[in-house]
């Protein structure tokens, strides 16, 4: 069981069929393929990468923008599908990973490898938010593409929220690899984006 990869051809062809579906202008493939890179990156840190893969496999799966519990359902199908493959407590890491990028808070785990994996997940997350202006632009175009349902002043209200809880913590990121690398320029983004959309 050990030997086979947690995530196998056939489950990269039907999960990237759930990514390639229409409606997701950000939250699709490229996303995925972007985080993967970014793993692959930091492999060499991570205690589980496997684990640390399946998480970003997963955990966009299900995504409906008018529902809120998108992370708890891709959660749910990682172990609908990963059962059997995996182990209870490997199984339970990976599905905490995923529910965490809800609020991208560190889940409580006791062990300081799987908060590392966890840290270093939730970061390549979020590491869009440090990309050049140009790439972070074209970025919120897509989520507001995802969100075209919402009126301009709710999306407004509800976006400028979202980067605004951001700003206000004391790190976007929980590595010091992606502080480093991303968080000046995310924040620089951030504000930007902010004042935009209090501004006009």
């Amino acid at each position: 069981m050990e030997n086979e990869p947690l995530i196998d051809d056939a489950l990269k062809s039907e999960l990237s069929g759930l990514y390639r579906a229409q409606g997701r202008h950000y939250h699709n493939l490229a996303h995925i393929q972007a985080m993967l890179a970014l793993a692959g990156d930091y492999r060499g840190s991570l205690g589980d990468p496997e684990a640390v893969e399946a998480a970003i496999w997963f955990h966009d799966a299900i995504y409906d923008s008018k529902a809120k519990d998108n992370e708890a359902q891709s959660a749910a199908l990682a172990e609908k599908k990963l059962a059997g493959r995996v182990d209870p407590s490997r199984l339970d890491r990976i599905k905490a990973m995923i529910v965490a990028t809800a609020t991208h808070q560190l889940p409580p785990f006791d062990d300081a490898t799987a908060t590392r994996d966890a840290s270093l997940f939730l970061d390549m997350d979020l590491s869009i938010l440090g990309a050049a202006p140009d790439a972070f632009d074209a970025y919120e175009r897509a989520v507001r593409r995802e969100y075209a349902w919402l009126e301009e002043p709710m999306w407004r209200a509800g976006r400028s929220a979202v980067l605004k809880n951001f700003l206000a913590r004391p790190h976007i990121f929980h590595t010091e690899a992606f502080r480093q690398r991303f968080e000046p320029q995310a924040r620089e983004n951030m504000a930007r984006s902010s004042q935009a959309l209090t501004n006009s």
